[in-house]
């Protein structure tokens, strides 16, 4: 079979569009013809360094002009990129490192703890910090890609490892592509797009953000760490009209802007990270942000489901119906669901990962016939709408019935007393598993367990309603900002 060729995407895109702006960090803005210069320079130092097509290369940066260039870059020399979460211990990266047989690991000064610590542990990777590279003065001829071969790897992602350890998720051009086909069939693009990049694009939705940006042409403002504050300022004066957000950002976002409102010209909060509570989706709603409640995940190389706009308020609550290059399907054991019928939401498409770096039998287990079983539960309405409850692993049976911590969390979080709350499970010999809540107050505010439980005994049947309710200060989240409910049962498990 012919390979699938595309031109290189960051320069195609500079030879149609040089001057236009590609990129604003730290107050200055970088033209796709910079961004294209940048880009080509540094390869060409990475390649007098020694760097090859064909190599894999382990990449562990901030959110920075600097990483966008590095990743073009390495796109340019033909490398696989793999990239590093910055918030891992050392010893989960040194894994990661090894794991996807990286040549190559490229860091920065900023990670210098780390780095020392990581360094102990590697035998035969070759580690490079960008301070060096920018300081280089060497600058061999490069073989500067021309083309993208559609079927090829361009990067790799470890999944959070909600049990065991993490898989390496490849993800090629081809899936890149089509994930930012996807997108633009369903969202349109303007002129006037500018998407704000708050989240880490070391994550598949802070990179596809990125993918999208040269190929679509946008401008996109990127900042070092998501600030509810500085989000707003972008919206309501630098002309942002979309951004990338889960549940606990936009749940910031809505407290800092308070009764202010944001410009016609914005049009599109993108929500994604699982299911969004209601009441939040309702006061988007009543102020007129138009929120567009996805689903996707690492292996979908972003968003494959998403809600239509001329659905965002009568669907909501639901991630709405895949995206034009991909399908979907609710199995329960081995058949389709009916309509309204929770089971195992599974996808299909251009945008679907391959598979995992080196684990032909997870890939097995994972991918059958072309469709991808996810793991998490679901269900399809009448009209064919996708509503996402919960992670398999997450749900839990108490007397018989099936219960979703998300669904708990939503309701809880409703209360007027409550920012945020994280449900888990604990042992009961009555009931084989009772919720247990973890809740965060609103400051001066003030409420207790025995007002939080009647409250829920409103709104849920009796087996969903929490037998404990723990207040913090905070609840554990990844870098992605999605909460970690394992790390809820390890507390809930210390605490006994």
């Amino acid at each position: 079979m012919t390979a699938e060729r595309l031109p290189n995407w960051l320069r195609k895109r500079a030879e149609l569009s040089p001057d236009r702006v590609a990129v604003e960090f730290d107050n200055r803005s970088y033209t796709f013809d910079e961004l294209n210069k940048m880009a080509e320079e540094t390869a060409r130092k990475l390649a007098s360094k020694g760097i090859r097509y064909g190599d894999i290369c382990a990449v562990l940066m901030r959110n920075h002009i600097d990483s966008v260039v590095m990743l073009h870059a390495l796109f340019y020399l033909g490398v696989k990129i793999v990239m590093l979460n910055n918030r891992l211990t050392p010893n989960e990266l040194t894994w990661q490192i090894i794991d996807s047989q990286s040549e190559w690991f490229i860091s920065e000064e900023h990670f210098s703890k780390k780095l020392k610590q990581i360094d102990k542990g590697l035998s035969g990777v070759k580690i490079l910090k960008k301070e060096e590279i920018r300081l280089f003065t060497g600058m061999d001829e490069a073989r500067i890609q021309e083309e993208f071969i559609l079927q090829e790897t361009a990067t790799i992602m470890y999944t959070s490892g909600t049990s065991g350890n993490p898989k390496g998720v490849i993800q090629t051009f081809g899936n890149h592509w089509w994930s930012a086909m996807g997108s633009v069939l369903n969202l349109g693009l303007t002129e006037e797009d500018c998407w704000f990049c708050g989240v880490p694009i070391f994550h598949i939705s802070g990179l596809s953000i990125f993918m999208r940006n040269v190929i679509y042409g946008m401008k996109v403002i990127l900042v070092e760490k998501f600030d509810e504050t500085e989000v707003n300022a972008m919206i309501q004066q630098k002309g942002v009209t979309i951004i990338s957000v889960v549940t606990a950002m936009l749940n910031r976002v809505l407290l800092d802007l308070g009764n202010n409102s944001y410009p016609d010209s914005f049009r599109c909060m993108l929500l994604g990270g699982g299911p969004a509570p209601r009441h939040l989706l309702d006061e988007c709603k009543s102020k007129g942000i138009p929120v567009y409640q996805t689903y996707g995940m690492t292996e979908t190389s972003s968003q494959i489901v998403t809600l239509a706009p001329e659905y965002s308020m009568t669907k909501i609550g639901s991630a709405g119906k895949p995206l034009f290059p991909s399908q979907l399907k609710i199995e329960v054991e081995g058949r389709k669901a009916m309509p309204d019928e929770p089971g195992e939401i599974v996808v299909s498409g251009p945008n679907v990962t391959m598979g995992y770096l080196n684990r032909e039998e997870e890939t097995e287990k994972a991918i059958k016939n072309g469709w991808l079983y996810t793991g998490d539960i679901g269900y399809l309405d009448s009209e064919g709408f996708l509503y996402v409850m919960d992670r398999r692993s997450d749900l839990f049976i108490s007397g018989g019935e099936n219960v979703y911590p998300a669904e708990i969390e939503s309701i809880i979080s409703q209360h007027p007393a409550v920012f945020e709350a994280g449900v888990t499970s604990t042992d009961d010999e009555k009931w084989g598993q009772v919720p247990v809540a973890f809740v965060v107050v609103h400051e001066d505010t003030e409420t207790d367990e025995k007002e939080l439980i009647s409250y829920c005994k409103q709104h849920l049947a009796a087996y969903k309603v929490p037998g404990q309710i723990i207040f913090c200060s905070s609840l554990p989240r990844n870098s992605s900002n999605k909460l970690l409910r394992r790390e809820l049962k390890k507390s809930l498990g210390a605490r006994k």
